[in-house]
């Protein structure tokens, strides 16, 4: 009696430091909702607490061949559903309302730019206010807070992030009133009068408003382990641009890039976090999982050329998906003839 009394005090302590390594490691949802209460038969404590594999290190010399192409994942496709579910939203109030079991992509992402984990990159140079090249996939243009804080303790850092993690809002046409309730009026500098309206509110992006993830990777032959490989570079949200016309009519007018990640860092970070498996709720993988093992479809927008250019400037529609499937065979092919004799 006094064993198992023993052993079921270990059992115990061993659960209580499992949950205390997975809520230290990420923060992200577990099966153990409440203390001492495991929604599920075990404790799903392998992913969260899991280490990440490095890459393997590739000399310049090995690397006898390499070709970097730009894609993007539509996360409209089936097989793409694990990067886009579960959604999570914003209440009327303000308050994030994320999945309990489990988070997509951009949650995720979101939940870490937050706290400062990852570093953002601007996709066009802050000092054009976006209105010049759209080059950030080369990630030199970095949105850093002030050392030692985050979104939530650096006022400057929060504001410049409003433009890569939400939008304004709709300016309210109901104007501000004074203590009498009589509308504030404002002397503006040519000697009109206007009404003094409430600030625009903000309107954070959601994972339903994330409708592609765009990658830039480079894929490589590497000659001392006769493999041929790649590695993600960087990846980037994509939401839709819409305008608004004369009658408030809204409309899609075009795709824009959030921001730019350096996927390496990411992946100490989606190391430990759980993907859905439609066929088995006991071996769910994580998210660097997913990318490593190349679990999702992804276009080819562009690829390394002398022109430096995409393919969207000389194929359209069906024309530029058999041109992207063209550029995949190419670099498949490589690997093939380097193996016939």
């Amino acid at each position: 009696m006094k064993s198992l009394l023993i052993g079921a005090v270990g059992i115990f302590f061993i659960g209580s430091t499992a949950i205390c390594q997975i809520e230290q490691i990420n923060g992200g949802p577990v099966n153990v909702p409440t203390e001492g209460i495991i929604d599920g038969v075990f404790i799903q404590e392998h992913i969260p607490t899991k280490r990440m594999i490095p890459y393997e290190y590739v000399r310049e010399a090995d690397a006898i061949w390499s070709k970097r192409v730009f894609e993007y994942i539509d996360l409209r496709e089936k097989i793409n559903h694990s990067l886009y579910y579960p959604l999570d939203r914003i209440t009327p109030y303000g308050a994030w309302e994320k999945n309990a079991r489990r988070w997509s992509l951009w949650t995720i992402i979101r939940q870490h730019v937050l706290e400062g984990d990852l570093r953002v990159f601007s996709p066009y140079n802050p000092i054009s206010f976006g209105l010049g090249e759209k080059d950030g996939y080369e990630l030199k243009y970095p949105i850093d807070p002030q050392p030692g804080l985050n979104f939530y303790t650096d006022s400057i850092f929060r504001d410049d992030m409003l433009y890569y993690i939400g939008k304004l809002g709709p300016q309210s046409d109901i104007p501000l009133t004074d203590d009498f309730g009589d509308p504030i009026i404002i002397n503006m500098p040519d000697g009109s009068m206007e009404y003094k309206y409430p600030p625009r509110d903000t309107v954070w992006y959601t994972s339903q408003d994330i409708v592609q993830y765009r990658l830039k990777e480079d894929w490589f032959f590497d000659k001392e382990r006769s493999v041929l490989d790649v590695r993600i570079i960087a990846i980037a949200p994509v939401v839709y641009r819409t305008e608004e016309d004369a009658n408030g009519v809204k409309s899609i007018s075009g795709m824009e890039e959030c921001f730019w990640l350096y996927f390496p860092h990411c992946r100490f970070i989606l190391n430990n976090y759980f993907v859905y498996n439609e066929s088995n709720d006991s071996q769910w993988m994580s998210f660097d999982d997913l990318f490593w093992k190349r679990r999702f479809n992804g276009v080819i927008y562009s690829e390394s050329n002398v022109y430096d250019r995409k393919i969207e400037t000389y194929r359209t529609g069906v024309d530029a998906l058999h041109e992207s499937e063209q550029i995949k065979n190419e670099i498949r092919n490589i690997e093939h003839d380097v193996w016939s004799f």
